[in-house]
Formats: structure tokens, C-alpha cells, sequence
């Protein structure tokens, strides 16, 4: 097993003797890079956000934004990770950091660096010039706004950093970042880094990490560290042995068939987007809701499902789509309906010491779709209530209803009551009012500083009657 080092600007870094628990970006800045800042140390503000190089859809390697604040170094090792000093200095700045210094995109500079590492990942993206027509989120560049919608910005406001991003042209002819995108990423490497309180393991494959596992069950397993880094950074979790999967191949499946899709638990949500290509639409319009860009460029269905919140956006729209689960271990495997892998308030069917390693979505899909959040932010926010339909309706009548609800309960759950309201009945508004009644009293929703029981409640039947207008063009009641 080689010694842990991380490729930082170009060079090689061992980490030496760093605490398993310590964030990239409090190595980082321990190295001197202090342009990656703490803001929030949770994933939203997008200060500490660094470039790392990974597999590619378009080309071998793409250089994807990631929140230093919620990454273990020691899940970098081997990695090759570009900071915003690594992209231009003050005598030859980057063209990402000329078009924000000349648009007055920084006052006080403390988001800059992170506004700039998101801003290269979109500069550097392969497609991002191909032909779309200008719209208020993406420039006639190409360049999508919602690259940067994980970064916070207090005191510049963002029309400077949106004429910033929509001013940038393509990398120029030896561009190094962008010539390095031709060739193939770092190969992962096993990895063991350890103190005399805790220790951090990548396993070198799938059997070796369930043999661990087996011996260890009280591992804490990570994958995307979205919310390992939080429990890190705010709670002071300091975990005596965590296990990294996210590199497993087993774990990294996305397959589509005649009967199913298959998507592996360590995929990161951009992958598993950029994967699908569209062949899912409900998740289509989930993703985009599903935290920041930053965010999902880390996390993954399988950590989402295995922390087992109830507030979790994923899990409504796989019960909807009817998906299932299945599980791994040193004793074999099991596959698990979703609607029945929920056992309580962060609890599950999951043994300690087994995996998720993928969910399988069945064939055909629901021909009408939707997935409704409702929050206080349009985009980067928590679900105070999620609803994902999947209905089947033929010849103006409900031929099967499939509908997943977050945040009203203690669980992700079906809505079967609902389900049997609607099931075989006319598509009609009448039907749907009766219908909505009914799914406002699903579940148990509490008052919370995110919403009231009652209007949680409300905003079920809401969603229902939304959808029917849809599909319809009938007026929404209020």
C-alpha cells in the first residue's frame, strides 16, 4: 500500500501523520492554500469549494466542483485536486478569475475562490458550447448558472458574477486543465490512514470491504461524505474507523435493460443525471431540486438511502417508481422493496454490515410523472414536504398510482391510502378532490421551524390537485 499523498497544483503532497477525520480543506489550508475558505463547514455556501479530477462522461477526465469542507482528505489519496491558486496567479490570472476581477464580481473576496473553482468546472465542462438558445440561467456561452448555485455570495450580489460566467469564451490551445481532460483520471488506490484513535480505510475491492465490514461492524461507511463531513465539522463525530466505498465498481453500476434500470449506490447524483440521460423523467425533475451542484457532485442514492432520513428527497420518487434495494454482505445478497426497507426514524432493514449496492427501478415507467418540493428556497434548501407521483392513466382513468411522501413522517412512505382513492377510478377533478382529501391526512406531519403539521398537510392535497391541473389544464382549488 502506497503512502497517502495527495497531487495538490500539480504536486505531490503526502499527507504524513493527519488525523483520519480532518476535512480537505483544513489540510489544504494547513499547506498555505488558504484561498479555500470555511464558511458554513456544511455544504452550503460553496467557500471551500476545490476541483477534483474525475472519470468523464464526454472525455476520460472532467473536473468537478467538490466542497472541501465535507470531503476526509485521506478519500483524496492518489487524487490530483486544483485549488483557485492553481488556477492563475496575480501575474497570470485564469480566465474565469480576469472576467470576474473586470466585472466587479468580488467585494470582500471571502466567496471569491469557491465562486471561482465552481466557475472552471463549468469553463472546463466538454458540451458546454454546443448550440442552445440563451435563456436567463444559461448564456449564449453555454455556460449553466447552476454550476455556481451552491456558492454564496453576501455582499457582491450575483448579477457581476452572472455577467462574469456568461462573458467566458472557450479554454485557449494549450490550456493545460483543459488538455489534461483527454487523458484518464488517477487510478483509486487502496488507502489506510490511521491514529491512535481512529482509522480510515478505502479496501482495495468489494469482497475485502465486507470482510471488513464483518469483522467491524460498527464502521461508519462513506461513499460521498456529504453527511459525514457535517457530523465531523458540527457534531464532533469522531467515528473509530471509517470505510470509504465510493470507488468499488460493484457499487458504480448504471444499467439499463428491458425490465430495469440499475443504478449503483456509490454514483454520485451528477452520474446518475448525467447516466440516465433522460430516461427516468421523475428523477429529471428531482435532481435539479435535490440540494446544490457542489452537493450532488458528491452524493449518492446509496449514502441517501443508508442514513435513512425522512426528509431525504430521493427516497419519495423511488417509491413512486415501485424501486427496490438490493443489499450485500459476506453472507451473500437480498433485494428489498424500498416500501419495506424503512423500519423507523433513521432505521432501516440494513444490517450493520451490509451494503447498498444498488437500486433497481422496474420497466415501464408510470406514463405521468411528477415531483413536487415544497421549501423556502426554490433551489439548496430542505423539503418541508416532498411528493412524487407515478400514475398510469389510460382513457381518462387511473389504471395504477404509485405516490412516495417525505417529511410527513417519521419514514419516507407510500401513500397507499391515496393510492386506493385514485386506483381504477376516473382522472377527473371530482376524483382528484376526493382523492386530495385524502392524502392530506397521510402520514404524521409535526410543527417544525420548516413548516406547521397544518400546513404540511395542506400542501399534500395541493400537490395532487396541481398535478391533475397539469395534466389537465383545469384550474388549481385553493
Amino acid at each position: 500500500m502506497e503512502t497517502p499523498a495527495v497531487t495538490v497544483n500539480g504536486r505531490a503532497v503526502p499527507l504524513g501523520d493527519v488525523a483520519p477525520h480532518t476535512t480537505a480543506l483544513e489540510w489544504l489550508r494547513e499547506q498555505g492554500l488558504t484561498g479555500c475558505k470555511e464558511g458554513c463547514a456544511e455544504g452550503e455556501c460553496g467557500a471551500c469549494a476545490v476541483l477534483v479530477a474525475r472519470p468523464g462522461t464526454d472525455t476520460p477526465t472532467a473536473w468537478t466542483a467538490v466542497n472541501a469542507c465535507l470531503v476526509p482528505v485521506a478519500g483524496l489519496d492518489g487524487q490530483e485536486v486544483v485549488t483557485a491558486e492553481g488556477l492563475g496567479s496575480p501575474d497570470d490570472l485564469h480566465p474565469v478569475q480576469v472576467e470576474l476581477a473586470v466585472r466587479g464580481g468580488s467585494q470582500c473576496g471571502f466567496c471569491t475562490p469557491g465562486f471561482v473553482c465552481s466557475m472552471a468546472a463549468e469553463y472546463y465542462r466538454p458540451d458546454r458550447r454546443a448550440a442552445a438558445a440563451a435563456t436567463a440561467e444559461r448564456g449564449a456561452n453555454g455556460f449553466d448558472l447552476h454550476a455556481v448555485g451552491g456558492n454564496l455570495c453576501r455582499c457582491t450580489g450575483y448579477r457581476p458574477i452572472r455577467d462574469a460566467a456568461f462573458a467566458l469564451g472557450a479554454p485557449a490551445d494549450g490550456d493545460a486543465l483543459a488538455a489534461r481532460c483527454a487523458a484518464a483520471p488517477p487510478p483509486v488506490r487502496a488507502t489506510r490512514l490511521a491514529s491512535a484513535t481512529a482509522e480510515f480505510v478505502r479496501p482495495a475491492d468489494l469482497p475485502a470491504a465486507l470482510a471488513l465490514l464483518a469483522q467491524r461492524p460498527d464502521a461508519t461507511v462513506v461513499a460521498g461524505s456529504t453527511d459525514w463531513g457535517v457530523a465531523v465539522n458540527l457534531l464532533g463525530v469522531r467515528a473509530p474507523l471509517t470505510v470509504a466505498v465510493d470507488h468499488l465498481p460493484e457499487l458504480r453500476v448504471l444499467h439499463v435493460g428491458d425490465d430495469a434500470v440499475e443504478v449503483g449506490a456509490a454514483l454520485s447524483l451528477t452520474e446518475v443525471e448525467s447516466g440516465l440521460a433522460g430516461r427516468v423523467p421523475l428523477l429529471d425533475e428531482l435532481l435539479p431540486q435535490f440540494a446544490s451542484r457542489l452537493v450532488r457532485n458528491s452524493a449518492t442514492i446509496g449514502g441517501n438511502l443508508g442514513t435513512g432520513s425522512p426528509i431525504g428527497d430521493l427516497a419519495p420518487a423511488l417509491l413512486a417508481l415501485d424501486a427496490s434495494v438490493e443489499l450485500v454482505c459476506e453472507r451473500g445478497g437480498r433485494t428489498v422493496r424500498l416500501a419495506d426497507y424503512f423500519t423507523g426514524y433513521r432505521t432501516s432493514v440494513r444490517a450493520e454490515d451490509e451494503l447498498v449496492r444498488l437500486v433497481r427501478i422496474p420497466l415501464p415507467l408510470a406514463t405521468t410523472t411528477s415531483f413536487q418540493k415544497v421549501s423556502k428556497r426554490r433551489y439548496d434548501d430542505i423539503s418541508s414536504v416532498a411528493v412524487a407521483f407515478a400514475l398510469d392513466v389510460a382513457d381518462g382513468a387511473v389504471r395504477r398510482a404509485r405516490i412516495g411522501l417525505g417529511g410527513v413522517a417519521a419514514v419516507p412512505l407510500r401513500a397507499q391510502a391515496t393510492e386506493d382513492a385514485l386506483t381504477g377510478r376516473p382522472w377527473s377533478r371530482e376524483v382528484v378532490e376526493q382523492a386530495a382529501r385524502v392524502l392530506s391526512a397521510e402520514g404524521s406531519p409535526i410543527d417544525d421551524h420548516r413548516a406547521s403539521a397544518a400546513y404540511r398537510a395542506a400542501m399534500l392535497g395541493q400537490a395532487l390537485r396541481r398535478l391533475h391541473a397539469r395534466t389537465t389544464a383545469s384550474p388549481v382549488r385553493t
